[in-house]
């Protein structure tokens, strides 16, 4: 029955690929995916093949949770081997772009003494003409400025390298994003289309407004065979959870690690969107607790776990807008977040310090993100002060309270806080872990392990709280649920360093009759 009205059920889940990785600001942004491809995924690839059975061996081993070893059975290993040969015939142009810009900081790091930069331009590889202007600092560090939208416009930035696998999830976890590619299966939808395409959001859509198999066929254009799978992921009837509005007052909800939903009855805010879609767990909001419609998402940085396009694209169609940082324009590690969305379909507000955005009964602030990101020179972060029906919310994401006056300049702007949301994964991945793609000098272990990807320790979360004068406090971006391990990969004990430090945290809210939690799985507020 062609006409017959279906939904989509609530288990389906999308995986967007690039190159068969997951895709990640870093494997999506055009300058930061050519790095990666040519200095972590082409040699990740080759060094299975050289050993599959060892990178297997150390992808089951807990201890080694999180690192680059790619989890794919020794008897699919012709299939790596074929992607890889794939990706060395067809990303040419990619592969020599990512040597050119190690050669062109290689060109400024011995001739860039101070003096006049416009004899170094003939100098450059060609793969960067047009593209890059060199610049000092005013400490005389020269550098390469990369001119990223037109970077979009250019053969570095390809549509065809991406592609989508539709599934149901199964509550086993994923295999780590970052190092293990996704291979074609069986119990798997593949579709070879860009993840701007149309037909994913009329796909989505399905979640709250029922369509057609017909239509949804030719929305994503399916043969005969696709379109009989997609049928086994469409229902008669919805699975939206009736209590996802509310009528009056105000109410926030946690969602897991980083995602709040904050709403009354004119409007709903999420943040950092990670939400799982296992509706049987029981112990969670799901994707079928989303309102129908959301005003704004708002993005506080371009981690993984923070951009998360496997929930993003699954929004597009029902958000009127994605807020998020205003980044550095041109700095290597630092892509933009609102390019990037934008390509993938998304209406985007870029934002400042201090910005504000209005949604209907209130309106959101940007304010300053400090750390957390391994000493770079990354400035497209922000948390966030929300004011809804009467409340003052600071979504504090992973910033870090090593310089806590920043806080007092905040509360001076803003006022007093009803709840602050702080993160405290205070002993981070090492440098290296995320960015060695980008270095094109190498850094010795023990730099890098100087330099982490931390949030607030007990002592800094406790100086936020003095200097920003929340009524409450509450710590959450842990990636300790259970659903997040595809992409965080992190393991706690009672006796980790940073539950210890949470413990010590609460304990001082605990002295000063400051209402503070640490947040797992669900939690709601309403006033």
């Amino acid at each position: 029955m062609t006409d017959e009205q279906l939904f989509l059920r609530s288990k389906v889940i999308i995986e967007p690929l690039v190159d068969r990785f997951v895709a990640q600001p870093h494997t999506m942004a055009p300058v930061q995916a050519a790095m990666n491809l040519a200095f972590l995924h082409v040699p990740l690839l080759e060094s299975y093949l050289q050993s599959p059975q060892v990178h297997v061996a150390a992808s089951n081993n807990p201890e080694l949770r999180g690192g680059y070893f790619i989890n794919i059975p020794e008897e699919r290993a012709d299939e790596v081997r074929e992607l890889l040969a794939t990706i060395k015939r067809d990303r040419a142009d990619m592969l020599k772009f990512a040597e050119a810009i190690a050669a062109g900081q290689e060109i400024l790091r011995a001739n860039a003494t101070g003096f006049d930069l416009t004899p170094l331009y003939p100098k450059l590889p060609d793969e960067l003409g047009g593209l890059v202007e060199l610049a000092y600092d005013t400490d005389n560090q020269a550098q390469l400025r990369f001119m990223e939208p037109v970077l979009y416009t250019s053969p570095y930035y390809q549509e065809s390298r991406q592609s989508v696998q539709l599934s149901f999830e199964t509550g086993i976890e994923r295999p780590f994003i970052l190092s293990t590619p996704r291979l074609p299966s069986e119990d798997v939808l593949e579709l070879d289309i860009p993840f701007r395409h149309p037909g994913l959001t009329e796909l989505f859509k399905a979640r709250v407004k029922p369509t057609t198999l017909a239509h949804l066929r030719e929305a994503l254009e399916l043969n005969d065979e696709q379109a009989a799978v997609l049928r086994t992921m469409l229902s008669e009837t919805p699975a939206l959870n009736e209590d996802r509005h509310i009528e009056s007052g105000g109410r926030i909800r946690y969602f897991g690690h980083a995602c709040l939903v904050l709403q009354t009855p004119e409007a709903a805010i999420v943040t950092d969107p990670f939400i799982s879609a296992d509706s049987d767990a029981g112990d969670r909001y799901t994707l079928d607790d989303l309102p129908d419609y959301i005003d704004l998402v708002l993005i506080t940085h371009g981690h993984q776990d923070h951009i998360v396009m496997e929930t993003l694209l699954q929004l597009r169609g029902r958000v009127g807008k994605i807020v998020c940082p205003r980044y550095s324009r041109g700095n290597l590690a630092d892509p933009s977040i609102a390019l990037m969305l934008k390509h993938q379909g998304f209406e985007v507000v870029e934002v400042d310090d201090f910005d504000e955005v209005e949604f209907p009964g209130g309106k959101i602030t940007a304010t300053p993100f400090l750390g957390e990101h391994c000493d770079l020179d990354i400035r497209a972060k922000s948390t966030y002060w929300a004011e809804l029906a009467g409340k003052k919310v600071f979504i504090g994401a992973d910033s870090s309270g090593i310089a806590p006056k920043l806080y007092r300049y905040i509360k001076g702007h803003l006022g007093t806080a009803d709840f602050a949301f702080l993160g405290m994964e205070c002993d981070g991945a090492p440098l290296t872990w995320l960015y060695q793609a980008l270095l094109t000098i190498p850094v010795t272990k023990k730099m890098s392990n100087s330099r982490k990807l931390s949030g607030s320790n007990a002592e800094q979360a406790a100086a936020i709280m003095v200097e920003l004068g929340a009524k409450e406090a509450y710590v959450y971006a842990m990636g300790e649920e259970d659903w997040l391990g595809h992409v965080m990969a992190t393991t706690y004990t009672p006796d980790t360093y940073q539950i210890k430090q949470i413990e010590e945290f609460l304990g001082w809210c605990k002295e000063r009759d400051i209402p503070a939690g640490h947040l797992f799985k669900q939690q709601e507020w309403r006033w």
